[in-house]
């Protein structure tokens, strides 16, 4: 049996839940990542109240959908970033507060651990989210950055996120950073780094997105081996990046996503620069059996076109490895197990 194909909600948050199951399933999916946001997955609820989860595996076995997991993406921003007015926008009001920023990052590393509680009762494995970062702003070091302000930031994200790991270590679940530029781990060696921070606490790993790492020029099929086994869940998600110089780069020059002077943007699985067969070949030798989940982004298409033809793109390019070489028909000694 191959892979489970699922869909993340995150940008079909605007739909009813029930909606967007009956949606999923005429595109073709096998299930659905939910969303700790719009109301497909009530982290406030979830956490306390097992009849809510039950609930919501009954509306998504009604339309033949499952879920392996959940995602909290907006919160898991919050415990580490700088905070402003642009964190109001993605915040629960409750999280929110009254905006002063530690008082946000406390309440959002609180809500962080409900939402591992949450997906105990919901039965899923794996929470995936962001980070956040005290030190992205830091990234292009001028005026000079010294090396121990960004140990700082480091030790910072290890402050706030190992009590927080330590919850999800009692529910049994595990954290999937999507390394993506804003989080404290951006590429290969500030992941690395990210899991040297906390000691190696096998709570703590990877939602493989392709997507983030291929226009920065980061090897992204590399990504999988180097951390092969932390890869808890995967994204299959697309961009394009001009194999020609453009009027802005990778920093994107202040252009929003959809902008024919960018130098990337996302593209719908298939039409961007990613090879995805790459992929597939890296995720069997590492023995990934997880879902794959399309996160759907492409700007210059209708989504419910795009959404579909993901899911059969990447159905027909998934494919198991071999249980044997391809010559073993020549080997005496397979002949004689026979």
């Amino acid at each position: 049996m191959a892979r489970p194909v699922t869909l993340f909600t995150g940008q079909w948050a605007d739909l009813p839940f029930e909606v967007i199951c009956q949606k999923a399933k005429a595109f073709g999916y096998d299930g659905l990542e939910l969303a700790c946001w719009g109301d497909h997955f009530d982290v406030s609820k979830a956490h306390k109240d097992k009849a809510y989860c039950d609930s919501r595996h009954e509306i998504l076995a009604r339309h033949g959908l499952k879920t392996w997991a959940v995602s909290s993406h907006l919160v898991g921003q919050a415990i580490c970033d700088l905070i402003d007015e642009r964190h109001k926008a993605i915040l629960p009001p409750h999280v929110w507060g009254d905006g002063k920023p530690e008082g946000v990052r406390k309440r959002a590393a609180e809500e962080m651990m409900k939402t591992a509680q949450a997906a105990k009762n919901l039965g899923v494995k794996v929470v995936n989210g962001f980070t956040g970062s005290s030190i992205w702003h830091l990234l292009y070091s001028f005026p000079p950055t010294s090396p121990s302000q960004i140990e700082d930031g480091f030790a910072d994200f290890a402050g706030r996120w190992n009590p927080i790991l330590d919850e999800f270590k009692r529910c049994g679940i595990r954290f999937a950073l999507e390394v993506h530029p804003t989080e404290i781990a951006f590429d290969i060696v500030s992941a690395q780094r990210a899991v040297a921070a906390l000691d190696g606490r096998k709570e703590f790993g990877f939602n493989y997105d392709p997507s983030h790492l291929g226009y920065q020029g980061v090897d992204y099929v590399e990504f999988i081996r180097v951390f092969h086994d932390r890869i808890f869940h995967a994204h299959m998600k697309d961009v394009y990046w001009s194999s020609t110089p453009k009027l802005s780069g990778v920093f994107g020059g202040h252009l929003g996503f959809g902008d024919p002077r960018r130098f990337w943007d996302f593209r719908s699985l298939g039409r961007g620069s990613i090879q995805f067969e790459a992929i597939i070949r890296a995720l069997n030798e590492i023995g990934y059996e997880g879902p794959l989940s399309v996160e759907w982004e492409d700007s210059g298409m209708d989504r419910e076109h795009g959404a579909t033809e993901a899911c059969k793109f990447i159905r027909d390019l998934d494919f198991h490895p071999s249980a044997r070489a391809f010559d073993a028909a020549f080997d005496k000694k397979e002949q004689k197990k026979k």
